[in-house]
């Protein structure tokens, strides 16, 4: 008796794994099949096969000299590793330009005696994003992110690295909003 109840025990456990394996199967299969899903979030049309991000200059009055550069390469990279879009160098199914337009450094927290205790870097971007397989999706939109460091520190110690994390958040918010229609 006990050795069928450790058999039906056994049994609907593979069933289980069975069906829990075919689920899975299912489920990713509807979502690649589409070929406009993916887990990203991104939701790009099939017959979008490109993109171009074109040099974003920096017209800022106050300008770090790498900004342009990881703020193309980021979007770039972003794109070719979350969609099945290829890179060209220009006029890509979707298509990218802009100028980064501020980068500012203010006081984001003051102690109770007046003194500076944190700082904001605050960069704001012009996008105009074409999406040349359905034109309504196209925009032309500002994007603004931040992040805080210690008034202790110099901006120009720590400048590439509060870049790059600034970036990553103007990237993501530029990816969601050309790649996701929700």
């Amino acid at each position: 008796m006990e050795n069928d109840m450790m058999m039906l025990k056994k049994i609907k456990n593979k069933i289980f794994a069975t069906v829990l394996i075919l689920c899975s199967l299912v489920l990713s299969s509807c979502i690649f099949m589409k070929g406009g899903y993916s887990f990203t979030g991104a939701s790009i049309p099939d017959a979008a096969k490109t993109f171009s991000v074109a040099y974003f200059p920096n017209n800022a009055p106050m300008v770090s000299p790498t900004l342009s550069t990881t703020l193309v390469e980021e979007l770039k990279d972003k794109f070719s590793r979350q969609t099945k879009l290829q890179l060209v160098d220009s006029d890509g199914d979707f298509a990218f330009e802009g100028e980064i337009v501020s980068y500012t450094s203010t006081t984001a927290s003051v102690s109770s005696d007046n003194y500076a205790l944190l700082n904001r870097l605050t960069i704001t971007i012009k996008v105009r994003f074409t999406n040349k397989i359905v034109p309504e999706n196209s925009f032309n939109q500002s994007f603004t992110a931040f992040t805080e460091y210690d008034s202790s520190q110099l901006l120009t110690d720590i400048q590439s690295d509060l870049d790059v994390e600034v970036v990553k958040q103007l990237v993501t918010d530029i990816f969601q909003a050309a790649a996701s229609n929700w």
